[in-house]
């Protein structure tokens, strides 16, 4: 999840600790590389001027602008090319928090009989959340790699790990 420049430290929104999920996230990769797993990578690729951004009354700071910099992917992401890259709250007027919201990944999932889904990278309070919770309500088995996810509030952890637990997530530490 939203292993980009912006979230990374340096970046407009950084996640204390983003950074130095590259490698193991890395070797996820691989791992499922091997099993002949699908591996989706998703990205905020807000527009301009985005709903979210604060200057037009939402909460965040500018960030992950399409086609910036800080909209890339970390530089360390080993991201195969056959990679599905799933953009999301890439309409003006409505963000998106979930790889889900909006995006067609469900049936695109579906579709190739995949029935599991392993979630990890940032924000694990809010974009990883919301996706593990997604694909739960889309009727996915879903694991959450918390070693591999970092949250904006990390006094948030605990009340998120019990919210995913509610829901069915198979949390992983």
């Amino acid at each position: 999840m939203d292993m980009q420049n912006d979230f990374c430290e340096g970046g407009a929104l950084a996640v204390s600790g983003g950074s130095a999920l590259v490698p193991g996230i890395n070797a996820e990769i691989e791992a499922a590389r091997a099993a002949e797993a699908l591996v989706v990578a998703s990205r905020d690729w807000h527009p301009v001027d985005h709903a979210s951004f604060e200057h037009r009354g939402g909460p965040w700071p500018v960030h992950c602008v399409q086609d910036t910099p800080g909209a890339a992917f970390h530089p360390g992401l080993a991201l195969p090319a056959d990679t599905v890259r799933v953009s999301k709250a890439t309409a003006f007027d409505a963000d998106a928090y979930s790889a889900f919201d909006g995006t067609g990944l469900a049936g695109y999932l579906r579709d190739r009989g995949i029935d599991r889904v392993i979630v990890c990278g940032l924000a694990l309070d809010v974009c990883v959340k919301a996706t593990a919770l997604d694909a739960c309500r889309e009727g996915f088995a879903v694991r959450l790699l918390e070693a591999l996810s970092a949250a904006v509030d990390p006094d948030a952890i605990d009340d998120v790990r019990n919210a995913l637990l509610e829901a069915g997530v198979e949390v992983r530490p």
